[in-house]
């Protein structure tokens, strides 16, 4: 068995029984008021099968590396009165500690919110089951309070957790920014036309960009030179971001630490462009279908403290992942060097051709991040944030192996029609 298994989730099968029975023991059971009879299974196997004809309900057989280790689903539920769709799942003892719940119940989310027809996502672990309840915290559930209710002849103290799936909902909120790249000009009090010059020096991280009728325009084009080659390669990028700060030449304090051993080349003046702190921050802009470009807007913390330097992977789209009628959109939260995060980022499957425009934003909390495409709601991260970031937006172009480039397709363009964000309610 490999280190970290390949996971899949398979519609419930007529020859699944023996992973019920495979659960049907005290230890499996020990949260849930101990083992059912077999005529109990016998029910349970005929309902998981009613469910996939019906879909009003799903049941899985997860598969890791190909072979059966649990089961997982989804049916429906309420929850404070509201349309719900309540989850529940099991690992067997010889597979667990290996993150397979984790990846199962990840992807079962993404086949609920697939569907877009309820908005909560809920699930009821007993409070004496900590990698239950440890597995919701970490998908981004919010606990919501505990209940004792009547449970197979006995009473089960369970908590309640709640995913909240709701599209992002703007309503009759103004931006306090509402950046449309109109004019002549990039509006230089919110603006730094320059890739992290700290570690480099502004010259060589000089964004190329254009304004026009469309919005903004960043361009990598064939004499675009490597920002960075002694430590960085041939990587080119054309970058704008709304704030800077670092050290002395030679100190070690700068945004962006991407690597060990930077420290910093040419003195920076501070700059407090654009900064934000909580509420909703929003890009529209079109990616870019190329196997050696990836378009990004992420903002990062603005680092007036070393440690308060986590990211906000708002999109991450490499070109060679944009397909003519789908893609793939990176999400979540990058740790980078804050020691109190943890990076919680995956890759969305999202519909459309996304070399044209796409709303991509994030709703920032106080307790909580939210992810969404185009209104609809992605993915959540229960991380604490609390300090202000700065926007970062840019194209970039990595190196191939043999040292060649794709003159041909260049300027590799990533286009911004608009950049908004939204105070905290």
């Amino acid at each position: 068995m490999s280190a970290i298994p390949r996971v899949k989730l398979e519609p419930w099968g007529v020859d699944d029984l023996f992973l019920l029975e495979a659960a049907n023991t005290p230890e499996m059971t020990a949260h849930l008021g101990g083992p059912e009879t077999a005529e109990q299974l016998r029910a349970r196997q005929e309902k998981y099968l009613r469910w996939r004809e019906t879909g009003d309900a799903a049941m899985y057989r997860i598969e890791a590396d190909g072979d059966p280790v649990g089961g997982i689903g989804y049916w429906k539920s309420e929850h404070d009165g509201a349309p719900a769709w309540e989850t529940g799942w099991n690992v067997l003892p010889a597979w667990q500690g290996r993150g397979i719940a984790r990846e199962a119940l990840r992807l079962l989310i993404g086949k609920v919110a697939a569907r877009g027809d309820r908005s909560l996502l809920v699930a009821y672990p007993g409070v004496d089951n900590p990698a239950s309840n440890a597995l919701c915290r970490g998908a981004g559930f919010e606990q919501r309070g505990s209940l004792t209710e009547p449970w197979r002849g006995a009473e089960l103290t369970f908590n309640i957790w709640v995913l909240d799936m709701s599209p992002l909902d703007l309503g009759d909120r103004q931006p306090d920014v509402d950046e449309r790249f109109e004019g002549e000009r990039l509006d230089e009090a919110r603006w730094w036309p320059f890739y992290t010059p700290h570690w480099s020096a502004r010259d060589a991280a000089a964004a190329r960009w254009s304004i026009g009728p469309g919005g903004l325009e960043l361009r990598i084009d064939a004499d675009t030179q490597p920002w960075a080659p002694d430590f960085d390669g041939d990587v080119r990028v054309s970058h704008l971001q709304t704030g800077q700060h670092s050290g002395a030449v030679g100190s070690e304090l700068g945004q962006h630490r991407f690597r060990t051993g930077l420290r910093v080349r040419e003195e920076q003046p501070e700059h407090r462009g654009w900064l934000v702190h909580h509420g909703v921050i929003e890009v529209r802009m079109a990616a870019v279908r190329h196997p050696d470009v990836m378009v990004a807007f992420w903002p990062i913390g603005f680092e007036e403290r070393p440690d308060d330097c986590g990211e906000l992977c708002v999109a991450e789209i490499f070109g060679q992942e944009v397909g003519e009628h789908a893609g793939l959109v990176g999400v979540g939260v990058k740790a980078q060097n804050d020691p109190r995060l943890r990076t919680d980022f995956e890759k969305i499957p999202v519909e459309g051709d996304l070399t044209d425009f796409h709303d991509y934003a994030v709703e920032w909390t106080p307790e909580r991040v939210r992810f969404f495409v185009d209104g609809r709601w992605v993915k959540t991260v229960a991380q604490r944030i609390d300090y202000p970031v700065q926007l970062m937006l840019d194209v970039y172009e990595f190196p191939r192996a043999d040292g060649t480039r794709d003159t041909a397709a260049l300027p590799h363009v990533l286009r911004v029609e608009r950049v908004r964000s939204f105070r905290a309610h």
